[in-house]
């Protein structure tokens, strides 16, 4: 009886595993084989209609990470893991697990590149943030006393020129430091000050390379040359005066009180380290243009500069101490003696563990999402209905303001992989619009979405939301000079 009843067990749970595996191979197994591709079309399967829903639910919980509070990470980690696991299963099923692999390891090598990049650019900025170099220039500008027009206008020009090589969202919300400390009660010039800080931040970094990810994506997929990039200086910033000149005559002219701070001093190393910040830039763009190599070779030589300084700043501190006492000992020089407390030891692994790693791991999961929707078909897809039905010059323009809802990795990721066919022109057309486009809407560029939190609620969507016809018109005219002067 006892055997009986054990070879009966066995035989449901036998039964149970050829049930689920005829419901999986129904579900996830049913496409075909692309033509001449070796791959398989799954874009009229349920196996990807579940990817796809999968990643608009992923989505759509990444868009309301103000509300949800929910880190934007989370949602599109799953949803990758999901998608690939999928994909996994029914290339197994069908005996082609390699091809599978294959496709995974090409997304991954591709963000692995673009990580390590990121990581070192992000590196020197926490590096200078924390040496005071960022300080430095924001207690420079409040001293000042300019009047609340002056600064709309300075800081919608620092935000332009600082985001071209250091990430919007630093450079956004050190400018917004400023204005919260100047009129810290003036909402009304709050909102617009914050609004073209956000709009500077995001055309600041379209003409460099170094100014954001979508623009390093491009450089880094060698559609788009160092140097080319610069032509792009003048329809950017016709993008930012376009709506900055809207909106100064709404501020008034009435001078800030000026804020001094004179105990503060740049940390040891400062100055230093902003040199090998620009001897890295040079290194990783010889290492590209010269001898034809990845640009994340010459960021990793540069990461090496500033381990060295490190190395260097910590040993050297008991003589650097040393030095101070006796010249402040004979001097009888009181701030000699403060500026003692800004020798301190520099630890090059506290600034990398400061990266945005909320960010690079979005930056990942959104690489391989979109990776695996294009890998089942849906970018052709995607791609046929844009770039074949429609003039690539709309279909870019489109791409710029999808971004506004969408974030642009995503957006600008899908259009290299879907690869357009184009000229250089419309290159440079795309890099313009999926830069600025997150411009329109506060929420399209994290630029915006920080600098909503860090305002409390005194820059917000709706109040952003007012403003949205002036930027469209320097979306718009941005769009009609770069065809103007590069067309």
């Amino acid at each position: 009886m006892k055997r009986f009843l054990t070879n009966f067990k066995l035989t449901q749970r036998n039964i149970v595993k050829k049930l689920i595996t005829t419901v999986l191979l129904f579900l996830f197994a049913t496409p075909a084989f692309a033509a001449g591709a070796g791959e398989i079309d799954l874009t009229n399967t349920i196996a990807g209609f579940t990817a796809l829903t999968i990643f608009i639910i992923a989505y759509l919980l990444v868009i309301s990470e103000e509300f949800l509070h929910l880190r934007k990470s989370k949602p599109v980690l799953v949803a990758a893991g999901v998608i690939w696991l999928i994909i996994g299963w029914i290339y197994t099923q069908h005996g082609i697990p390699k091809a599978a692999e294959e496709a995974f390891n090409h997304n991954l090598l591709e963000y692995a590149q673009l990580l390590l990049f990121l990581l070192v650019a992000m590196t020197y900025i926490n590096a200078m943030e924390e040496r005071g170099v960022f300080d430095s220039l924001r207690i420079w500008m409040i001293s000042k006393g300019l009047s609340l027009r002056s600064l709309f206008w300075v800081t919608g020009l620092m935000a332009f020129v600082i985001s071209s090589f250091a990430n919007n969202l630093t450079t956004a919300m050190l400018m917004c430091a400023i204005v919260l400390k100047v009129a810290p009660k003036d909402l009304k010039f709050i909102n617009i000050a914050c609004i073209n800080i956000v709009v500077a931040s995001n055309a600041g970094g379209v003409f460099s390379p170094f100014g954001d990810i979508t623009t390093l994506m491009i450089w880094q997929a060698e559609l788009v040359k160092f140097e080319q990039f610069f032509v792009l200086f003048i329809p950017s910033l016709v993008n930012f005066l376009v709506p900055a000149i809207i909106m100064s005559f709404f501020i008034s002219n009435e001078k800030s009180t000026p804020i001094t701070d004179e105990n503060f001093m740049l940390k040891r190393g400062a100055k230093r380290i902003i040199f090998l910040f620009m001897l890295t830039i040079a290194t990783s763009v010889a290492t590209h243009s010269v001898v034809n190599m990845p640009p994340v070779l010459g960021m990793m030589m540069g990461l090496g500069y500033l381990k060295f300084l490190g190395f260097y700043l910590r040993r050297s501190l008991p003589r650097s101490l040393d030095k101070k006492r006796t010249l402040a000992t004979i001097s009888h020089d009181e701030k000699a003696l403060e500026r003692l407390g800004n020798i301190v030891p520099f630890d090059i692994f506290e600034k990398i563990a400061r990266a945005e790693w909320d960010t690079l791991l979005f930056f990942y999961g959104v690489v391989m999402c979109v990776g695996g929707l294009g890998f089942m078909g849906y970018l052709s897809l995607v791609s046929d209905l844009l770039y074949t039905n429609w003039d690539p010059t709309y279909a870019n323009i489109a791409v710029g303001v999808l971004s506004a809802i969408i974030d642009n990795i995503p957006v600008v990721f899908a259009v290299l992989s879907m690869n357009p066919v184009m000229d250089l022109q419309q290159w440079l057309l795309v890099t313009m619009t999926a830069g600025v486009g997150g411009s329109l809407l506060s929420v399209g560029s994290a630029a915006g979405v920080a600098l909503m939190g860090q305002t409390k609620g005194k820059y917000s969507f709706v109040g952003h939301l007012k403003w949205s016809w002036a930027i469209a018109l320097g979306y718009s005219a941005s769009i009609y000079v770069h065809f103007l002067i590069n067309g």
